[in-house]
């Protein structure tokens, strides 16, 4: 484990079937905070930065990684599946967190916290989502695919997909599609009774603000609030947006 700037300690976490999840973790008070970054994003974008200076300020415990094939931690994209990434973060909170933590899920991240906080319901003080995106495999990917991509991806295991932030595209997987199916969690009430907080731009292009929406009025507690930003894109990494994340974490903790 290397030290960095700020008292942030880089390191790797190593995994029974010889996988590895790299991480930066921020020693501090209780609870902690996880950062849970999205679908083919890593642990340096603007939100995890934001968060680590947030914390670094009041002395609060951090914790940042890369999921498997992302960023710094390593992993054929192939065998890339939600519930692998479930599996990973809860890895991360058992091995590398301790007491409660909030955990901030950015897009795909949100899911993941869903599926962390089913599984460890004991160790999750609060959940904070931006532009979550539960299920988005199943009712933003699939959904949306006109009938010769279907058949594309069923036939070849495969299909790119353009994105405007990445000029080669990116993959998605037959697997990633159908072991999706196994993780939704809008299907049926969730039974989250923590507190959770919803942030989401109306101008989202990528995951509809009504997802938000959707999400809170399928967990089960009563401590749930969604606020919708008029100018909010998906991203929701502007000045203003990052100073409504650090007030709605400074009102949880």
């Amino acid at each position: 484990m290397e030290n960095q700037a700020g008292g942030e300690k880089r390191g790797i976490l190593a995994r029974e079937d010889g996988a590895s999840i790299a991480y930066r973790t921020l020693p501090g008070k209780s609870p902690g905070i996880v950062f849970i970054g999205g679908f083919r994003s890593d642990m340096t974008g603007s939100k995890a930065e934001s968060l680590a200076a947030f914390c670094a300020a009041r002395g609060q415990a951090y914790l940042r990684f890369d999921h498997f094939a992302h960023g710094a931690s390593p992993g054929r994209w192939d065998e890339a599946t939600i519930g692998r990434w479930a599996a990973d973060l809860v890895a991360v909170l058992d091995e590398l967190t301790e007491g409660p933590q909030i955990l901030v899920g950015s897009s795909m991240g949100g899911w993941l916290m869903l599926l962390a906080a089913k599984a460890r319901p004991e160790r999750v003080a609060a959940l904070v989502g931006i532009a979550a995106a539960p299920d988005f495999t199943e009712d933003l990917m699939w959904a949306g695919f006109p009938e010769a991509q279907k058949a594309a991806l069923l036939r070849n295991g495969r299909i790119t997909l353009a994105s405007e932030y990445d000029p080669v595209g990116y993959v998605v997987t037959r697997r990633l599609i159908e072991e999706g199916r196994e993780q939704l969690v809008l299907r049926d009430p969730l039974p989250i009774t923590c507190p959770v907080r919803l942030l989401h731009g109306l101008r989202d292009p990528d995951v509809p603000w009504q997802t938000s929406l959707r999400l809170a009025e399928h967990i089960a507690g009563r401590d749930v609030a969604v606020t919708l930003l008029k100018d909010g894109d998906h991203r929701l990494a502007t000045a203003a947006d990052l100073a409504l994340l650090h007030a709605t974490l400074e009102a949880l903790l």
